[in-house]
C-alpha cells in the first residue's frame, strides 16, 4: 500500500475514533470530506438533489451514531460508502415513481473549441444516460469501479455480496453500455 494512501486510511480510521468520543469537530471533518464523495455517488444512482442530500445526511449521522462500531476490519471509505449504499437501496425501493433527469447544468463554454467541448458533454450525456439505465445493483458496482476507483472486494464488501458477484454486475453493465453506446462512440468525420 502507498505510504500517503495508508496515512490518509490511518487518520480517517483515527478521526472515526475521535467521533465515537464525541468529537464534533472530528466529524465535522469527515462530513466536510465525504459529503461531496457520496453526493457524486448517489447522483449517478438517484438522480435526485433532494434524495441526495437526505440519503447523504442519513448515511452521516449513522456515521455519527455508530462510530464506536467500527472496527477497522475495512477501510473507513468502505464502511461510509456501504452505509449510503444501503440507505440508498432503501431510499429508491420506497419511491413509488421513476425519478426524472436534472436539467443540463452545465453551461457552454466559448474558449477553446466548442465543437470538440459540445461533443464532450453530448457523449458525457450520453453515458450518463446510459448508465442510468443499468438496474441498480450494476449501476453502483459501475460506478465504484470507474468514478471512486475501487476494487471488486472493497465493492463486494459495500454491497455485501460476492466478488465474483460484483464481477458478474460489472461484465453485464459493460455489456450493455457498449451495445446502448454503440452509435455514440462510433468515430464522426
Amino acid at each position: 500500500m502507498d505510504g500517503k494512501y495508508e496515512g490518509a486510511a490511518e487518520n480517517e480510521a483515527s478521526l472515526v475514533g475521535r467521533v465515537a468520543a464525541g468529537d464534533r469537530r472530528a466529524f465535522e471533518i469527515l462530513y466536510r470530506a465525504y459529503f461531496p464523495r457520496l453526493a457524486r455517488f448517489l447522483q449517478r444512482m438517484t438522480r435526485s438533489v433532494p434524495l441526495i442530500e437526505e440519503i447523504v445526511n442519513d448515511t452521516l449521522l449513522v456515521v455519527w451514531q455508530k462510530a464506536a462500531t467500527f472496527d477497522g476490519s475495512c477501510k473507513v471509505s468502505t464502511w461510509v460508502f456501504a452505509i449510503a449504499y444501503r440507505k440508498a437501496c432503501k431510499a429508491l425501493h420506497a419511491l413509488d415513481e421513476p425519478l426524472d433527469a436534472p436539467a443540463d447544468e452545465c453551461a457552454a463554454d466559448d474558449a477553446g473549441r466548442p465543437d470538440w467541448r459540445f461533443e464532450q458533454q453530448r457523449l458525457a450525456h450520453a453515458v450518463d444516460a446510459a448508465v442510468a439505465t443499468l438496474p441498480l445493483a450494476q449501476r453502483a458496482a459501475f460506478q465504484l469501479t470507474f468514478y471512486h476507483d475501487m476494487g471488486y472486494a472493497e465493492i463486494a464488501e459495500i454491497m455485501e455480496c460476492p466478488v465474483n458477484t460484483v464481477k458478474t454486475r460489472l461484465f453485464h453493465a459493460r455489456r450493455r453500455l457498449a451495445t446502448l453506446l454503440e452509435d455514440q462512440l462510433e468515430v464522426r468525420p
